[in-house]
């Protein structure tokens, strides 16, 4: 999702979380025996509805869960946040970038993994998923204390970096596409912060099936939107393309003397940065959307989220990258804010390029409005009850046309600052409960292997002997 990514590195705990959920997803990805890689066709499969069946308990689609945590993940700093990271590390940071998110994918398996098999569902059959029920459930009671941590930091982060930075950046592209300017209009930002709030609160009231039923629309347009648009520019700069991986992979080992003084350590922790913050695997904000997807195989929901860094880091992510980097952008814009649009305006025009790039940005950022009003009212349900919800919702859109009307600097680092702490609660329970994981994959592959085990899963009646 889209932050604020100076934020992070500007924090004496900085160096320390990126390292913590790094270490994590180290040790995940060899004691899940590199889950990733070996699973990794059949998540496909899982998320193309091979293995659905209606009677399992939850509330949305395998795709829909998906693309529900995909679309607050696939934020504005996919945009804005990449060129920090190339302009912070240089090119090179794409490639680091691209290990953490490889790294991060068991991260994902993990805690989604968890967030179905610890989740609860009620007698209305609402599901209720996440960290902070796999926190309570998994470790126990006496740990409550810790889910609460992540319930309270979840919130803050939804009304900041998963919602005023988003309208912030949805009000700037829209001043940019309609009037033409940059500059801030205080009437035209109330009726745009108006409007979002009304076609946010329209999707937000129905709860995760309205929610999961319109990411499973937005995203893949968005993204496929986006996709093009970097495929044409790499088709006319085609033959620049080979040259600019080289220049990902030598940079990745080889500090230019432009950043931070040519030190390697700026380059790693620059695309570490971006690649953590991109896919937010570590964090546990996903887990709460994947505990309502319709499954009673914890396992299936994990190998499904765990292509959510896949598509947002080594696809969309990277796309924004070679754009910057066989452009030449980068060697002429030293504005993190600028860059992309610059780029895509020296690929495919200046006005036909900088309007694609508002125009993703205004997509970006809806989407992950929307999908955090989510993740902030299963905090609240969690922390006060069903009767907390509806004052969560209304609450979230007030800040909407709060964070389309006010300069928000002091109050997004802040809340970024939550955003980060969130991994704190996440990755202690992810290393404790591992063991409960390692045993649901190998019980689940095993019987995968399986025909007659495979046939039962399916929900069909097993062949006769």
């Amino acid at each position: 999702m889209g932050k604020c990514l100076e934020t992070f590195n500007g924090y004496v705990w900085g160096l320390p979380l990126m390292a913590l959920l790094v270490g994590t997803g180290l040790y995940l990805t060899f004691r899940l025996l590199f889950v990733q890689l070996r699973g990794f066709t059949h998540g496909i499969k899982v998320l193309r509805g091979n293995y659905d069946d209606v009677r399992d308990p939850g509330e949305i689609t395998h795709f829909q869960a998906l693309t529900t945590a995909l679309s607050a993940t696939i934020g504005t700093g996919n945009i804005v946040g990449v060129a920090a990271a190339i302009l912070m590390g240089g090119p090179g940071a794409v490639f680091w970038m691209w290990i953490t998110a490889l790294v991060g994918m068991a991260t994902k398996f993990t805690s989604c993994s968890l967030a179905v098999h610890f989740r609860r569902i009620d007698e209305n059959g609402e599901a209720h998923g996440g960290p902070m029920h796999f926190i309570e459930i998994g470790m126990g009671a006496k740990f409550k204390w810790l889910a609460v941590l992540f319930a309270f930091f979840a919130i803050m982060a939804s009304f900041g970096s998963g919602n005023m930075f988003q309208i912030n950046n949805v009000v700037v592209s829209l001043n940019e596409l309609i009037r033409g300017s940059s500059e801030p209009n205080l009437l035209f930002n109330i009726i745009v912060g108006f409007i979002i709030a009304i076609l946010v609160g329209l999707v937000i009231i129905g709860g995760i099936k309205s929610v999961g039923r319109v990411a499973s629309k937005i995203v893949p347009f968005m993204c496929i939107f986006y996709v093009i648009g970097g495929i044409i520019i790499l088709g006319i700069h085609y033959s620049a393309v080979p040259s600019g991986l080289y220049t990902i992979f030598y940079y990745a080992f080889h500090a230019p003397e432009s950043i931070a003084g040519g030190i390697l350590g700026s380059v790693i922790r620059s695309g570490v940065s971006r690649g953590l913050f991109s896919n937010e695997a570590g964090l546990g904000s996903a887990a709460i959307a994947h505990g309502a997807a319709r499954t009673k195989e914890p396992i299936r929901e994990g190998l499904v989220a765990m292509l959510g860094p896949f598509i947002d880091t080594i696809c969309i992510c990277s796309m924004t990258a070679l754009v910057i980097i066989v452009t030449g952008a980068h060697e002429v814009c030293h504005v993190k804010g600028e860059l992309t649009g610059m780029a895509f305006s020296m690929g495919i025009g200046n006005n036909i390029g900088a309007k694609f790039v508002a125009a993703s940005i205004i997509f970006f950022a809806f989407s992950t409005l929307i999908s955090w009003s989510y993740y902030g009212d299963r905090a609240a349900d969690y922390l006060f009850g069903k009767k907390a919800v509806h004052l969560y919702r209304i609450s979230y859109l007030g800040f909407i046309l709060l964070g389309a009307t006010v300069k928000i600097d002091p109050i997004i680092n802040f809340c970024d600052s939550m955003n980060g702490l969130m991994a704190a609660p996440n990755l202690i329970a992810l290393t404790v409960l591992s063991p409960v994981v390692a045993s649901l994959a190998k019980d689940y592959f095993r019987r995968m292997k399986s025909p007659k085990e495979r046939v039962v899963s399916l929900g069909l009646d097993a062949p006769a002997n």
